[in-house]
Formats: structure tokens, sequence, C-alpha cells
């Protein structure tokens, strides 16, 4: 069965700037998701292990542990466990650079800041059906 927004996909969103986490927030649960909020990535590797999410958006830019560390470690934990979560940068940075930073982190793809509605629900329902086949 596939897994839509509106079908209670469960999103884990890693972001320092409680002013976008809301915002992120308003939006994934207008679609029907349910929503983890982590401040950084030592936050959200730590709720990754104790909670199952169908999708993580994560801000490369945090203080501790930053997004791209955090997805590194993610991935080796995964790759213990068999298992991928998808992992969606939020960065203001879109160079080609950037990105390919990010995808050498392991992240599948990305957000740009700030984000537009309608590339969050098409990301998620990418993301989520993609991983529910």
């Amino acid at each position: 069965m596939s897994v839509f927004c509106g079908d209670g996909a469960r999103v884990l969103v890693a972001e320092d700037n409680l002013v976008n986490q809301k915002i992120a927030r308003k939006i994934l649960e207008r679609f029907g998701c349910t929503v983890v909020c982590a401040g950084d990535g030592e936050e959200a590797l730590s709720l990754w292990e104790s909670e199952s999410f169908d999708i993580i958006l994560m801000d490369v830019q945090m203080p501790r542990v930053d997004g791209l560390e955090a997805t590194r470690q993610l991935r080796k934990l995964e790759a213990l466990r068999g298992t991928r979560t998808p992992v969606i940068a939020l960065t203001a940075n879109v160079m080609a650079e950037d990105i390919a930073k990010c995808r050498q982190a392991g992240m599948d793809g990305h957000l740009p800041k700030p984000f537009l509605v309608e590339d969050v629900q098409s990301t998620i329902d990418f993301w989520t059906v993609r991983r529910a086949a």
C-alpha cells in the first residue's frame, strides 16, 4: 500500500531554527503527516534510534552535530541494521557543490529554503511512495 502524507507519514524534521520547525510542522500536518522535530543532528539520531520514520528532513547547518555528519552516522547505523530511511536536505545553499556534499553524505535529495508548500508535498509523496514500493 502506498503511503502519502494524507495517510499519516511519519516525518522527522531536524532543524535548529524554531521558526522553520513551526513552518515545516504546519505544512506537513496540513497534509496529514505526523511530525517529530529535533533541534540538531544528535537529537535527530537519538529520535531515529527510538522511533520509526518514513522520511527525515535534515537541515544541513545545525549546532553540535550538523545535518551532513548526522546523515553519515545514520547511514552507518542503517548499514548494520539493513534499513534505509530517505533523508532530504533542508538548505538555503543550492549550488551544485553544496548539493554534491549532501549526496556524498548520503542524503537522497534536497529542499531549498525557504521551502514552498508544493515542493514539500511532492518531496514527501515521492519518497514515501518510493519507500513503500
